[in-house]
């Protein structure tokens, strides 16, 4: 549904998807017909109620995920064409790859959605844990910033359970009390548990939330325009409370950026501070999360940024 471009792009294309403990949800796959009407699918699964409970499977494979890639690697290495710049489909998804970095457009906002992680990106040291809350933040954090060590994101994905990001990223914290810990939020999802800034400061825990303030529940607010001719409602979050005065209430820092340059200081503000931090970034309300795969349309319909 708000997946890369590039991504949606090639799966139209290929001819084959090898899946590993995928579930083929509709905001995966588009519209079910229509993404298997060409595809030869090998669904890899643990659990045997998992093949082919949403998309026909051609080749099942029920095993320990692990296993079953490491035999299906033994069988690729003595078959399978060599890798090579000649190879014309790799030649095809790096063009793809290319051209959507080049000529996608971002959201001209000064503080738009991708140049807030990007600078977060830059600033994170690479070993730094990450948590996500649910809503707009959280697609564009699976956009935007680049994980670069494995184990450091967690989100809760398709779950959409608003409020996990600020616990999470307290009990990572507690495991791993050496390393930063940051949970990227947005402040609907933040409002369902920001009392948790008790916990964070009465226990010694100093995490990090980068909160991109819409003053709005912004999914919704997006859905509302695009499929309900823009009749808003339940969504004005009136700029109520102020993330800074609240942080302080509760003996944390609070931060308010209102430019790239100052993300990026009050960054490595939090970085150095022994108490949690709350960083208030003031984004375009209007911002759109995109691109985005429309409900009941595939993949090769997505609607992409103007």
């Amino acid at each position: 549904m708000h997946g890369h471009a590039e991504a949606n792009k090639m799966m139209v294309e290929a001819d084959c998807v090898l899946a590993a403990g995928s579930r083929f949800s509709d905001r995966s796959v588009g519209t079910f017909e229509e993404f298997e009407k060409r595809l030869k699918i090998i669904h890899m699964d643990v659990d045997p109620a998992e093949i082919g409970k949403n998309q026909t499977t051609t080749v099942a494979v029920v095993g320990d995920i692990k296993a079953s890639l490491r035999i299906m690697v033994k069988m690729l290495v003595q078959k399978a064409i060599k890798r090579g710049d000649d190879n014309p489909w790799l030649k095809r998804v790096n063009e793809t790859r290319d051209y959507y970095r080049e000529n996608l457009k971002i959201h001209p906002h000064p503080l738009g959605a991708a140049k807030i992680l990007r600078k977060l990106r830059e600033v994170l040291p690479h070993q730094s844990i990450v948590t996500t809350e649910v809503g707009q933040h959280q697609m564009w954090a699976s956009l935007f910033f680049d994980v670069i060590q494995p184990g450091t994101f967690f989100s809760s994905t398709g779950l959409g359970t608003m409020g996990w990001g600020f616990p999470a990223a307290i009990g990572a914290k507690a495991a791993k009390p050496s390393v930063p810990v940051l949970d990227i939020a947005g402040e609907g999802s933040f409002n369902m548990t920001e009392n948790s800034l008790a916990v964070s400061v009465l226990d010694n825990l100093p995490v990090i939330v980068l909160l991109m303030n819409n003053f709005s529940l912004g999914m919704v607010a997006q859905w509302q325009r695009t499929f309900y001719d823009r009749r808003m409602i339940g969504i004005d979050l009136k700029n109520c409370p102020d993330y800074v005065k609240l942080a302080e209430a509760y003996g944390a820092q609070g931060i308010r950026a209102e430019s790239i340059e100052e993300v990026g200081k009050a960054i490595q503000t939090a970085l150095k501070s022994d108490v949690a931090t709350v960083i208030d970034i003031p984004i375009d309300p209007l911002e759109d999360v995109l691109p985005f795969v429309a409900p009941g349309t595939p993949l090769k319909d997505m609607i992409l940024p103007s």
